[in-house]
């Protein structure tokens, strides 16, 4: 019997990350404000389709 490889056997049984589109998130707009521990952020589709985040 092969050893048990306890790293990948923990990842396999944590959740999966919650996954977003960006249309789910930016619902046609092109800048959100995210407010995170008492602090707000700027997340931006650029010209370029790149996402760049602000504080």
């Amino acid at each position: 019997m092969p050893p048990i490889d306890h790293d990948r056997e923990l990842r396999r049984r944590e959740a999966p990350v919650r996954t977003l589109t960006s249309e789910e998130l930016f619902r046609g707009a092109q800048e959100i404000a995210i407010a995170h521990a008492g602090s707000y952020y700027r997340l931006k589709i650029t010209r370029q389709g790149k996402l760049i985040l602000n504080k």
